[in-house]
């Protein structure tokens, strides 16, 4: 009787893990795109430097899979039943490392889990990523704007010595308040913020050192602005 019993406990407890999984549909998982267009004007670095980029920094509350949304200024949400397909910081660290590929300009670039002895560390902080419904001046907005902040910082090795800092911002209207329409909108956000953190980084490295004489052009500056996106 004892085991019977115990049998029984098991198969009604296997039911309700059952029932727990396929008791809701399953979260929508979304990814974003790398950018794949540069300016014709990049200097290339070739094999002549290594280049490791950091996963970003970021604040707890974007440290996630989860889309984050801000109805007001000073809260924090989530959509619901929607995802990213890695943590948002991991997502934007392997989207740049695409990027630099996708320029032609630089071989040598990665994680440091791939053992490079880099010449250069692009260390980031993702200071902002997330879609706000609301507008500069505070009134509620039916539509949201998506505001990705990153603050990128070039380090010369092997000194570990920050030689220049730039903050890359754009702020993307939606099309509307549908989420393929939000993630559309994330994507060309952090498009325009992943295309200029690139050039400025190739032209920086183009103008330290040996390869000072690649350093041709002026930096070439993208500004997504912040209409709709800050309270004043």
């Amino acid at each position: 009787m004892l085991l019977r019993l115990a049998s029984l406990a098991l198969v009604g407890v296997g039911l309700g893990a059952c029932g727990s999984i396929i008791g809701g549909p399953p979260p929508q998982v979304y990814s974003l795109s790398p950018k794949s267009s540069f300016s014709a004007d990049l200097p290339t670095i070739g094999e002549r430097a290594q280049l490791v980029v950091e996963q970003p920094e970021t604040a707890g509350g974007l440290n996630t899979t989860r889309i984050a949304v801000k109805p007001k200024p000073l809260q924090l949400d989530y959509y619901a039943g929607a995802r990213w397909t890695e943590r948002a910081p991991l997502m934007v660290q392997t989207l740049l490392l695409e990027s630099f590929e996708n320029t032609g300009k630089i071989i040598s670039v990665g994680r440091q889990a791939l053992g490079l002895r880099p010449d250069f560390v692009l260390r980031g902080d993702l200071r902002e990523f997330q879609a706000q419904y609301y507008e500069t001046d505070g009134r509620e907005a039916t539509v949201p704007y998506i505001l990705v902040q990153f603050n990128a910082k070039l380090i010369e090795q092997p000194e570990e010595q920050i030689f220049d800092s730039r903050n890359f911002e754009s702020c993307v209207r939606a099309d509307s308040a549908a989420i393929e329409d939000v993630i559309r909108a994330f994507d060309v956000a952090l498009g325009d913020v992943m295309k200029d953190a690139v050039q400025w980084s190739l032209r920086e490295i183009a103008g330290r050192g040996p390869f000072r004489s690649l350093r041709d052009v002026p930096d070439a500056m993208h500004s997504g602005g912040s209409n709709g996106c800050r309270p004043g």
